[in-house]
Order: C-alpha cells, then sequence, then structure tokens
C-alpha cells in the first residue's frame, strides 16, 4: 500500500531502517516531548522500543521534503497495525496485559489493533496527518477489517481530575455490548463517576486528549 501525494507519502514501512526511524520520532514525541521513562537501552539509542515491534506493521507518514536533521527518512508521523491473524500466530495483541479481549476473539470478525500514534508537532492537524488518516483507511478497506481498537491514555494515575471526561465516555461512547472489552480486575477503573445529568460537555471535551477525541 502506498499513496503519494505532493510531498507527502504513506506507505508501509519495508526495512529495518523504516522501523528505526519511526521509533526515533516515537522517542522525541512519547519520551521527549511527553515525559515517558525510557529504558536505558532506548536512552542511549534515542529511539522508543518494546517486545511487540517486530509483530506489527508500521505505517508511515514521509515528507519527502523534509530536511530536518532530527527527521530520520523524512518520517513524521507513524502509527503501529496489528491483524487478528498476525496476533494469533506470534505474540498475541498489546492490549490483551490490560484488556480482556476475548468477546473480540469470538466475534468472528476482521480486526486490527492500533497502536503508538504519533505525528510530529509541525504536521499535526494539517494535510499530512490527513494523509495518515487515509492511508489507514486503505489498508482498513484492503484487508477486510471490522473493527478497530487500541490503547489510549490520559494523563496521570488519579481518575478525579478527569472525572468530567471519563463520565462523558462512559454515558455516551460505550462500544456495544458484544464488543465491550473491560480492563483486567487489578487494572480497572470505574468510569461513571458522575451521573449523566452533571457531565458539563464543554469541560469533558477539555479534559479529553486529542487521540481519544
Amino acid at each position: 500500500m502506498r499513496i503519494d501525494a505532493g510531498r507527502f507519502t504513506v506507505r508501509l514501512a519495508g526495512s529495518e531502517a523504516d522501523i528505526k526511524a519511526a521509533q526515533r520520532l516515537r522517542y522525541r514525541i512519547f519520551v521527549e516531548e511527553m515525559g515517558a521513562v525510557p529504558s536505558e537501552a532506548d536512552r542511549m539509542a534515542r529511539r522508543e522500543t518494546d517486545r511487540f515491534d517486530p509483530y506489527f506493521e508500521h505505517l508511515l507518514l514521509i515528507d519527502n521534503a523534509c530536511e530536518r536533521p532530527e527527521i530520520e527518512r523524512g518520517v513524521v508521523g507513524a502509527y503501529r497495525l496489528m491483524r487478528d491473524e498476525a496476533a494469533s500466530e506470534g505474540i498475541g495483541f498489546y492490549g490483551a496485559s490490560e484488556y480482556d479481549l476475548s468477546c473480540l476473539a469470538v466475534s468472528g470478525r476482521r480486526t486490527v489493533e492500533l497502536g503508538r500514534s504519533c505525528v510530529d508537532a509541525q504536521y499535526r492537524g494539517g494535510a499530512g496527518m490527513h494523509l495518515l488518516w487515509t492511508g489507514l483507511g486503505e489498508y482498513v478497506t484492503g484487508n477486510g477489517i471490522e473493527i478497530m481498537f487500541g490503547v489510549a491514555s490520559f494523563h496521570g494515575r488519579d481518575p478525579e481530575p478527569i472525572a468530567q471526561a471519563l463520565s462523558y465516555l462512559h454515558h455516551n461512547h460505550l462500544a456495544p455490548e458484544d464488543l465491550r472489552v473491560r480492563a483486567v480486575a487489578e487494572r480497572f477503573t470505574a468510569m461513571d463517576i458522575l451521573p449523566a445529568d452533571q457531565v458539563e460537555r464543554p469541560e469533558a471535551m477539555r479534559q479529553l486528549p486529542a487521540l481519544i477525541k
């Protein structure tokens, strides 16, 4: 799969060098920008990695005209994609460590797990980001995917400061019951903190991270 549009290209990674370029972008965003704590090996290499990387496909947004030295191979956006057959034949889904995904496994529907979504700050909200989503749409259509899912995070561990957002999601955006995954017991946090009539939508939207929106 490949999309060329002006200075941009969206395609799947085709080499180890492509994947390393995506990992370098992830380090800049998740570690340097968002404050994630890297392993010593990642800190030395300035790449954000994990044991799941070899099992995912990596969708890349490339700016063919980019000359910034910190951008490897023009990679300014990335997504990790793992289809259900790849998960069952390999390491399993990343999200299975945090959620009970059994309802997806027995649904009989083609699924893909999305993860490590990131776009360089200079490209957020622009044509390049929209092109990345277009590439994701072509990937989903081309592989007959019916369900997309993935892990996304709020900052912090205390649910009280984000009670409006969590309650808004609970009352308005639950998945259909037959596809409603649940956090594993040791990680579960109730989201219906506030009753529906106490949810203030503008405040809830302010608290929602962009990816969850």
